[in-house]
């Protein structure tokens, strides 16, 4: 992206425009409220992927039975023991009889037989098989037990903080709960860290022992942007699903936790994906690698230092607004080297209509050493002279 700006150097406040067009109107209050669709479930969540905004919820942080939404995050456990080398696609999984006896969706696998990884994790992504996903943990970790370890482990390290999990499978059990934010947070994260991987959560079928089953997640047939994730289901859960579509660019993610039925879940997805995707549009304001300005440095072995969020920052707005919007880029009026990369050294603040909306740190983007004795010498009388 191109930016238009000025800067005021002895206050140390850079101004950057967003677009190219200058706003002369009056401010608008605040950003429009979107009403919320109408979606038939007790709890659910919209979320873009790459702002990590929330565009629409309802009951997002109440603590729920996930059912085999779990396996979301027994997916990116495992999926961690793959980009690891810990497991390999090709290895052979030894099936115990605890694995055999797991009730629910099966892949109805033998004891004392063995499968390989990847044909197990197919298993679980697509037809939610509880005996695949109980061999791949005792494989990994030793037992189902440990993994879960594991699994917890992960969700408080992705800040997960209203998730336990007690089972690799999503099974029912007292304590075992998530939210409709934190699964989408989930999802967001698989999407991130494992795209290799997560291309598993849209295939429509499996076939195993010349038996072929079909993904329940019925989005992927009636949504050509759908590309997964996942469905589960039980007694107490409810039907739930957690969906994710991609148009134009833009991904969103959207959580049903506890619809009356598998059409219901669906539709409520369905609904939440086309009023984001309707209503709201994402965009990339600045990329990670780009410096959004360069300022001066004093008494360092180089003169400038690039300067930025240091990380693609990402801004959902109501669709309309981003001609809206601006960034006041803030300085520290002196900076003084030695300067380490990643070192916050002023703001990017966001205004809508010159309302602010948002503040995020500005960063070095590289580091800047201690200069000589004679650019120390410089510099002083330069900053005495000023």
């Amino acid at each position: 992206m191109a930016f238009d700006g000025w800067c005021r150097s002895r206050r140390g406040i850079f101004y950057v425009l967003l677009s190219t067009a200058l706003f002369c109107h009056r401010a608008a209050a605040a950003l429009p409220e979107v009403p919320a669709p109408d979606v038939a479930a007790p709890a659910w969540v919209l979320m873009d992927h790459d702002s990590g905004q929330v565009l629409a919820e309802r009951n997002a942080d109440k603590p729920l039975l996930p059912a085999s939404l779990a396996k979301l995050m027994t997916a990116y456990v495992l999926f961690g023991y793959l980009k690891s080398g810990k497991l390999k696609p090709d290895d052979r999984v030894d099936i115990s009889r605890r694995a055999r006896s797991a009730k629910g969706a099966r892949l109805f696998l033998r004891p004392g037989s063995s499968a390989r990884a990847e044909d197990l994790l197919k298993g679980v992504i697509v037809l939610s098989a509880n005996d695949a996903a109980v061999a791949l943990a005792e494989r990994v970790a030793g037992s189902e037990k440990n993994f879960v370890v594991a699994m917890n482990a992960a969700a408080r390290a992705l800040g997960l903080d209203r998730t336990t999990f007690l089972n690799a499978t999503g099974h029912d059990e007292k304590g075992q709960l998530s939210t409709a934010r934190d699964l989408a947070r989930l999802a967001a994260a698989l999407i991130r860290d494992f795209p290799e991987y997560y291309r598993w959560f849209s295939l429509k079928e499996f076939s195993d022992a010349g038996i072929t089953q079909y993904n329940r997640n019925s989005l992927l047939w009636r949504d050509p942007t759908v590309d997964g994730v996942k469905t589960g289901q039980t007694h107490s859960a409810g039907f739930c699903l957690v969906a994710s579509a991609r148009r134009e660019g833009m991904r969103l993610i959207a959580v049903v936790l506890g619809a009356r039925d598998e059409n219901a879940r669906a539709d409520a997805a369905q609904r939440l994906l086309d009023h984001g995707f309707r209503r709201f549009e994402t965009r990339l304001l600045y990329a990670a690698e780009i410096p959004a300005v360069r300022t001066r440095v004093w008494m360092g072995d180089q003169a400038t230092v690039p300067l930025g969020p240091g990380r693609n920052l990402y801004l959902t707005l109501p669709r309309g607004w981003h001609e809206k919007l601006r960034a006041r880029v803030t300085v520290a009026e002196s900076l003084n080297a030695p300067i380490r990369s990643g070192q916050a050294v002023g703001t990017i603040a966001l205004d809508v209509d010159r309302q602010p909306l948002a503040e995020y740190p500005l960063v070095a983007l590289r580091s800047v050493g201690e200069g000589g004795f004679f650019r120390r010498t410089i510099d002083r009388l330069q900053l005495w002279l000023q």
